[in-house]
């Protein structure tokens, strides 16, 4: 009998419990950044914003790095050295205030925070297969999402009760998250299934992996509207539709509740009725490219009424968090599961490269576009969304069939065994 998706890989609770510690404790800085480093640094804004750009862009050469070292030692170790790398960052933050102090724990933070989603999707794919994996991929999306609301929450009463000492208090209690989510992973026990010949290719077989570069473009595609969220509402919303600054932050918190409740249910949903994950993915990025026009057509008729922009933005974003409920869990385990299992670590950490890419893209482009018309960025969008859910389509007949099809575990049981991963007494 074929395992449901209620049945909990060994070791499952702890991982998820160490993936909201690892959340909350972000969630104290992520919303604020800016303001929060010139708290616990004194440095001006313009000093804390070049210094976390060009720190952001070398950090990117953590990727390969972190995705050769999970080949040779696994995910799990590599994990908790980042762990360790981001806790000893925010610990020492409150001690640098001079710039090249600043910069050089900055770097250090931007090495561990790049590498870690990278060696996240590595660590699922080692230890889950089949439908597991996309369960997995739910449960951490809705984990995030709930616990950078928490904290969040939680810093913003820290700094309200403790004033400008409380955003000290938030580096170190964010350094004490990544302790306390390394101890519970430390508990973790997994065995790898080591090739008994280690591949030599290295990232050469990543770039000739056509099909699979072809699905990191496709979500390089899909990351630039995953941006828009946070980048281009707020900027869309106080310029273009003269609306109160407000209304951005509703949409964020209405996104980061529905997410946070609603991920693991519609992507159960979405499994049980045996969709392929190439073609869940790209639904997602239709009903994305959908929100998309619906700014646009708001843009364009411009309502002068307050309550109507408000209960418009409110609807848009119900359907923008709805592709991204259906689409993330599928494109993650679907780049998990196309990835060679020896060489897992570097094909997650090129898949990686999309997101950094969308993200030090964004910010210019959208800014650009809005300068000559506020619907410009939305009608991209609309397009690359459209054009990431066609390429997906395509990939289907060349990518691996147990990437496209969400198989239960024991579908695959003949098959390459997973990691075995035990709780620890």
């Amino acid at each position: 009998m074929s395992r449901t998706t209620r049945t909990r890989i060994p070791g499952e609770r702890r991982m998820l419990v160490a993936m909201a510690v690892d959340a909350t404790g972000s969630g104290m800085y992520v919303p604020f950044s800016l303001v929060f480093f010139h708290h616990i640094t004194g440095l001006s804004f313009a000093a804390v914003g070049l210094v976390l750009t060009v720190v952001g862009l070398v950090g990117l050469g953590a990727l390969p790095l972190a995705g050769s070292a999970v080949d040779r030692f696994g995910a799990h170790r590599v994990q908790l050295v980042l762990y360790g790398i981001r806790g000893a960052g925010f610990l020492l933050y409150p001690f640098a205030h001079s710039l090249p102090a600043f910069a050089a724990v900055a770097l250090m933070t931007a090495f561990g925070d790049r590498a870690f989603p990278a060696v996240q999707q590595s660590l699922i794919g080692e230890i889950a297969r089949g439908a597991d994996r996309d369960r997995l991929q739910a449960s951490s999306r809705a984990l995030r999402n709930g616990g950078l609301g928490a904290g969040a929450l939680l810093a913003s009463l820290i700094v309200a009760l403790a004033g400008d000492t409380g955003f000290t208090a938030a580096a170190w209690l964010n350094a004490a998250s990544f302790a306390l989510a390394a101890l519970l992973m430390n508990g973790v026990r997994v065995v790898r299934c080591v090739p008994a010949e280690r591949p030599q290719a290295g990232y050469g077989l990543v770039l000739r992996d056509r099909p699979f570069l072809a699905l990191t473009f496709a979500n390089f595609l899909n990351a630039l509207g995953y941006a828009a969220l946070a980048i281009l509402f707020p900027l869309y919303i106080t310029t273009w539709l003269r609306g109160p600054a407000a209304m951005s932050g509703a949409a964020f918190t209405l996104n980061t509740i529905l997410c946070a409740a609603g991920g693991v249910l519609v992507a159960a949903r979405v499994r049980s009725r045996g969709a392929r994950r190439t073609r869940s993915a790209a639904l997602g990025s239709v009903l994305f490219a959908g929100s998309f026009v619906a700014l646009v057509v708001l843009g364009t008729l411009r309502p002068g009424s307050a309550w109507l922009i408000g209960a418009a933005l409110l609807a848009i974003t119900v359907l923008y968090t709805l592709g991204e409920l259906v689409h993330s869990p599928a494109a993650g385990a679907l780049s998990v599961a196309a990835a060679p299992a020896e060489l897992r670590g570097r094909y997650m950490a090129a898949y990686q490269l999309s997101w950094s890419l969308s993200a030090a893209v964004a910010p210019s482009l959208f800014t650009a576009l809005l300068d000559v018309d506020g619907r410009l960025p939305w009608l991209l969008l609309a397009v690359t969304s459209l054009a990431a859910a066609a390429l997906l389509l395509r990939l289907e007949r060349v990518l691996p069939k147990s990437a496209v099809h969400a198989l239960v575990p024991a579908a695959v049981a003949g098959s390459a065994r997973p990691a075995q991963v035990t709780a620890a007494a």
